[in-house]
């Protein structure tokens, strides 16, 4: 996310407000993240929404999509992002600003620039018909360093099961209209700088927004 051409793509704003994903909706919802948000993470923007539930639609007979993370608030975002740096920091103190900021940038993106400040990007994966989570290789959110790169999408370091499950959940989310971060398989954007870049769209609809 911190490659220039991503930051160079203009936004145009559609004005989308943002919709909540419903407990009693379509969409597994992940309850984890309510024990240290104030909700803002299931929100996104309604076109999104939207095509998360196509998405879901789409999906074989037993599986289902489980919502794990939306919208992040830009303050939130900017901790996200100085925690990382300061862990990478850390632990390459030789590295210069401009390569922590490039690696930094690999899991967590920069807040001017983040998908999940606009309410374009999720936070995703797969579940059984009674909403047991799946094995897809790694946890969400595992880093590079500690999935030893089994975190990326087209890692070749996973079971053969993860990577059909894989398969599965990015032909409902591309389907769908969605772009993958390739060094996430969890994350999925519509309507954001990345997924304008990656389609040829000439700007992006949707930029970082304040909760309301």
């Amino acid at each position: 996310m911190s490659d220039p051409s991503v930051a160079a793509i203009p936004v145009r704003e559609c004005g989308e407000a943002l919709a909540e994903v419903r407990a009693d909706g379509p969409l597994l919802l992940d309850e984890r993240k309510r024990r240290d948000s104030d909700g803002a993470f299931v929100h996104l923007r309604e076109g999104v929404l939207d095509r998360l539930i196509a998405a879901q639609a789409a999906l074989p007979e037993g599986r289902r999509l489980l919502f794990i993370e939306g919208y992040h608030p830009p303050e939130l975002q900017r901790r996200y992002f100085d925690h990382y740096c300061a862990r990478l920091r850390a632990e390459h103190p030789a590295w210069s600003k401009e390569a922590l900021r490039s690696a930094a940038s690999r899991y967590v993106s920069p807040p001017e620039i983040a998908p999940h400040c606009a309410g374009a990007a999720l936070d995703v994966t797969l579940a059984d018909r009674h909403g047991h989570e799946l094995d897809l290789g790694t946890r969400v959110n595992a880093t590079p360093e500690e999935s030893e790169g089994g975190c990326y999408t087209a890692a070749p370091n996973i079971p053969p099961a993860a990577r059909s499950l894989r398969d599965c959940l990015g032909a409902a989310l591309t389907g769908a209209g969605l772009v993958n971060y390739p060094t996430e398989w969890w994350h999925w954007s519509y309507g954001d700088r990345y997924w304008a870049l990656m389609t040829g769209a000439p700007a992006a609809r949707y930029g970082p927004v304040e909760p309301g």
